[in-house]
């Protein structure tokens, strides 16, 4: 059986997932423990697992395109 996620823990996992760097302090509003449920805020949470991973592919394939580039002009 899976083990329960409490609305503290993706509230905390969706702050991560929003900050930018370690020293980035994010802050979101206790009332959305109240506010969203656990289906909502797990929704959030993969949406948001979602797009940082198409923004890292987004980011590696226009820096590749900007080597190859680099290679061509022999800069």
């Amino acid at each position: 059986m899976a083990e329960e996620i409490t609305k503290e823990e993706l509230i905390k996992d969706i702050k991560l997932l929003i900050s930018t760097d370690d020293d980035d302090n994010v802050d979101i509003n206790p009332n959305f423990l109240e506010y969203f449920q656990i289906e909502e805020l797990v929704s959030m949470k993969e949406q948001l697992i979602k797009r940082k991973n198409n923004f890292r592919e987004d980011t590696f394939d226009y820096l590749d395109e900007i080597y190859e580039k680099t290679k061509e002009d022999n800069i």
